[in-house]
């Protein structure tokens, strides 16, 4: 039986178009919202169309120490040309980046996953300082 470690692929985001690249400060103030960004794509860009396209992201934090994640939150891409005239000719594309603020007391990781129609799911991770 596999699991999530089975299935989870990962790379540089800066040479593969699925990976979730994380855009955070490497140190921030307790207690102080700090902006995240998530975006995939970032470096080699990744198609946006009916056929092939990135469906979410998630992103959570894990506190150090702690034993599970918490989800930051989650954010669907629905979008990608569909209409009824047929694929790829609708008015509406979304790209899949996502920017959302948030604070915490303790440092720790934060996690995004993504998923892909076509290649599955995709992770990375940045760890995060707080002073």
């Amino acid at each position: 039986m596999s699991g999530f470690k089975d299935v989870m692929q990962s790379a540089d985001w800066k040479s593969e178009k699925h990976v979730p690249a994380i855009g955070a400060a490497d140190s921030v103030k307790a207690g102080e919202f700090f902006n995240v960004e998530v975006n995939v794509g970032k470096e080699v860009a990744h198609p946006n169309t009916t056929e092939h396209h990135i469906r979410w992201i998630t992103l959570y934090f894990q506190p150090d120490g702690a034993k599970a994640p918490y989800q930051v939150g989650r954010y669907e891409f629905d979008a990608h040309g569909e209409s009824t005239d047929g694929a790829n000719k609708g008015p509406v594309y979304t790209n899949s980046c996502v920017v959302t603020s948030m604070k915490t007391d303790k440092p720790g990781t934060l996690l995004a996953a993504s998923y892909c129609n076509i290649h599955g799911l995709w992770e990375s991770s940045k760890e995060v300082e707080v002073s």
